[in-house]
């Protein structure tokens, strides 16, 4: 039976070979698009999940409230981890980490250095808490000693090819040695850090010395926790306020402050959960977000359902066709059940097939989605789990999606088939007409989702910064010109093209820090040192041509300059730290004080306290996402070289280009010379949202495409329907013109009822995902209409077509059996 059944699907999906291809190609489509965000939803969801003791790890988050300043971090005072071992026994161990920014490393035979971006300082317990394969070395010694590195294996054969690294030298910064302890396993990409280098906190050198510090005010470090086995985080986190109150609040915020809503916070994040539910100020590395994986998976469902859609509804526009077929195997004795079997067996064999071309559609979009994500994702082909799972769901769907039409087509009366009426079962079509609304609904929502996100990129491209980034080149890793690094400025002066140079360890973008920026506390001469008077602020250090090189705005005052020699204690500060520090409306030559830099042994020195004077008010720029408000900072004159910014004009870029390397090889020979241009550094920090708008615009294209053919079929059942009708009207004298329009009305109807009810919820969208934008662009009903004229207009193509095949048929043909 079930190879008669097999026969017969055969015949009459190769009869039909038009309507077949879209039943597969559309299901297919689907599938592919839903496996793909399953992958990637799968590779979301299995971050650091390598850790064998990762149920036990959690991360000491921060969230500290002085006046109007509130910050949310991700890292901890240094002495933190260490004291809370030391007072709660149900914690294991602890580690901490630095980020220092990169390092120009090279080996003892190398001439030539090698920049190197995932570079961290930690502590020798390392290896105890997270699981990683000490391939040479011991993981429970390495480390402990000054100076000492592990490395991965990808940077063991960078550095050593064809021999053991244990034991050998690394040179970072052509001043610190270090000797390699251990060479541990890559870390895998589904982990919330990947450092290739990790730097002892052991010794004389500056982080090391941080790392004994004993001040709770300044949290520069990422800690972690190891808790024993059976203890609970939540009964931990809940003894953190006592915690705080010991060591923290006595130092920096009296007990009636924190009363008043100023405060210190400790809290605990898991392990697993750092990747999607954590974007804190000092995260190791950018995170996903849950959001986004709750979003895809959405768009999943909905691609999928709407391809099921399509498939019931392309079954039942074709059930006339089936009519007398069906008629004739009841006269024949077929049972109702015998049909329905028949049915199921033929939505099961075109499931099939179009999951076999699924498996080839996503092999092929997989390297594309790869690129847009950046992720490094991959069809199981070899598990034979992966074909179980797959199996179980073509079986799945292919029963769900067929089980209307198989009902439907067996439900028909053989007497009234036979005599050329068919019973068409819910006349109205109003469940076909809903199904396709719903289609239009989400595509609608797609549509408006992919343009916000554009719209919100060319604000943030468009917007005035408080500074000017374009024609600006940035030469990284300017500290590999010591001791010449002025040399090289005043040679790079004297091209004709060059405008201003500045070098500065620091420029206005998320991360453009040569290490990880660090606020200080700064109070108004004359305040209490506590509670509201304290202010954090963003120290950078520059030199005379920085304000004059990025071309920033200032608003009172004046900029540093070489004809005042008291600018060495003076300060530039930005509006917001004016504000902050409670400076009033004339805040040039006022004082800020704060506390000098810690002692060799990492202490505070007690009752010192240095003391700058406001030269000059900034307009806010922006050195961060528009994500976040625009904090306190004061610009300072000192050394910081991490980077040098050149202001150029010139209109062949590529020639200015290669007279700075020509000097730079001169000046430095073996050091790498590395530029960006600062604009395309800004357009860096929004990178992941472009990633969402290119990856919502392939989906909602693909939407449209699916939708697209679900109208096909509506639109094909209707004029199957109508046929007779449409014959009449020609007799009587309507043209095809008007009879098109006829026929396409009602599915504009359709379409703005999808409108109607998208529109709202595409609004509820828009204004949740912009609320994680400070600054953020107004979206107008422009928006929306455009998309709901979009969607109008694909649809009246697609509906178009058959309307004018029915509308241009032969009335003869249609009305012959009246």
């Amino acid at each position: 039976m079930l190879k008669n059944y097999l026969t017969i699907a055969t015949r009459n999906l190769r009869k039909q070979g038009f309507y077949s291809f879209i039943n597969i190609a559309g299901l297919a489509v689907g599938v592919a698009a839903c496996l793909v965000i399953v992958l990637y939803m799968v590779d979301e969801l299995s971050y650091d999940s390598y850790n064998t003791k990762a149920d036990r790890i959690y991360r000491v988050d921060n969230e500290i409230k002085i006046g109007s300043n509130n910050f949310q971090m991700a890292k901890s005072p240094a002495p933190a981890a260490q004291a809370l071992q030391q007072d709660y026994p149900e914690i294991e161990a602890t580690v901490r980490f630095c980020d220092y920014g990169t390092y120009l490393v090279r080996s003892e035979s190398m001439t030539d250095n090698i920049k190197e971006q995932s570079v961290i300082w930690t502590d020798s317990t390392f290896f105890k808490i997270f699981s990683l394969k000490v391939l040479e070395g011991d993981g429970e010694k390495a480390l402990r000693e000054p100076a000492s590195l592990a490395i991965s294996k990808r940077t063991a054969e960078k550095y050593f090819p064809n021999e053991s690294a244990l034991g050998q030298s690394l040179i970072l910064d052509n001043k610190y040695h270090g000797t390699v302890s251990a060479v541990y396993e890559n870390i895998p990409s589904t982990s919330h850090f990947h450092f290739d280098i990790l730097i002892s906190m052991v010794g004389d050198w500056l982080v090391a010395r941080e790392a004994r510090g004993t001040l709770f005010s300044e949290s520069n470090f990422n800690s972690y926790l190891l808790l024993k086995e059976g203890a609970s985080a939540q009964r931990l986190e809940a003894k953190l306020p006592e915690f705080v109150k010991k060591y923290i609040a006595s130092e920096e915020i009296s007990t009636d402050k924190q009363a008043s809503g100023n405060g210190h916070k400790m809290s605990l994040m898991p392990l697993r959960n750092i990747h999607l539910h954590s974007n804190l100020d000092g995260e190791l590395e950018p995170n996903g977000s849950i959001a986004y994986v709750y979003l895809f998976a959405t768009i999943a469902v909905f691609i999928l359902a709407i391809a099921c859609i399509n498939f019931m509804n392309l079954s039942t526009a074709r059930s006339a066709n089936r009519a007398k077929e069906v008629g004739v195997r009841k006269v024949l004795g077929s049972l109702r059940s015998h049909l329905v079997r028949q049915f199921l067996t033929e939505s099961t064999l075109v499931t099939f097939l179009a999951f076999i071309l699924s498996v080839g559609l996503a092999y092929l979009f997989l390297p594309f989605f790869n690129d847009l994500s950046l992720k490094q994702l991959h069809l199981p082909l070899t598990d034979p789990v992966f074909y179980l799972i797959l199996l179980a769901t073509c079986l799945l769907i292919g029963i769900m999606a067929g089980v209307y039409p198989s009902f439907f087509l067996s439900a028909f009366k053989p007497v009234n088939v036979l005599k050329g009426k068919v019973s068409l079962g819910m006349k109205s079509g109003f469940v076909r007409s809903g199904l396709v609304v719903f289609q239009f609904v989400v595509t609608i929502f797609l549509i408006v989702g992919a343009m916000t996100v554009q719209r919100q990129l060319n604000f943030i491209q468009n917007k005035k910064l408080g500074f000017e980034k374009d024609q600006v080149i940035v030469l990284k890793d300017a500290y590999s010109l010591r001791p010449n690094i002025q040399t090289f400025k005043d040679e790079a002066s004297k091209l004709s093209a060059i405008e201003n140079i500045t070098i500065s360890g620091f420029i206005p973008i998320d991360g453009g820090s040569e290490f990880s920026r660090r606020d200080r506390t700064y109070w108004k001469e004359g305040n209490q040192q506590m509670g509201e008077s304290l202010v954090n602020l963003q120290t950078w250090r520059c030199d005379y041509d920085y304000i004059k090189t990025l071309k920033m705005n200032i608003k009172e005052g004046r900029g540093f300059s070489h004809d005042f020699p008291s600018d060495s204690s003076a300060v530039v500060l930005n509006e917001s730290a004016v504000l902050q520090l409670g400076l009033g409306d004339d805040p040039v030559g006022k004082r800020i004080s704060t506390f000098p830099e810690l002692r060799p042994n990492g202490t505070p020195y007690a009752n010192q306290i240095i003391t700058w004077t406001v030269i000059g008010v900034l307009e806010n720029f922006h050195f961060t996402s528009m994500k976040k408000g625009i904090s306190p900072l004061g610009l300072f004159i000192g050394q910081s070289d991490g980077f040098i910014c050149l202001r150029y004009n010139a209109v062949n870029t590529q020639e200015v280009i290669q007279s700075l390397e020509r000097i730079w090889k001169k000046i430095a020979p073996g050091q790498p010379f590395q530029f960006s241009f600062l604009n395309e550094e800004f357009g860096s920090m929004y990178a992941r949202e472009q990633r969402l708008g290119k990856i919502f615009s392939v989906f909602a294209t693909l939407a449209i495409l699916i939708a697209c053919l679900g109208l096909f079929a509506l639109t094909a059942f209707t004029a199957e329907q109508r046929t007779k009708e449409i014959g009449i009207r020609k007799v009587l004298g309507a043209s095809v013109s008007s009879i098109v329009v006829l026929l396409s009305a009602e599915f504009g109807k359709l379409i703005l009822v999808a409108f109607l009810l998208a529109a709202p919820l595409a609004w509820f969208g828009v204004d949740w995902w912009l609320k994680s934008y400070t600054y953020k662009t107004e979206i107008g009903m422009i928006v929306y209409l455009l998309a709901g004229f979009i969607v109008l207009l694909i649809a009246w193509l697609t509906m178009s077509f058959q309307s004018f095949k029915a509308a241009s048929s032969d009335p003869v043909k249609s009305l012959r059996s009246e």
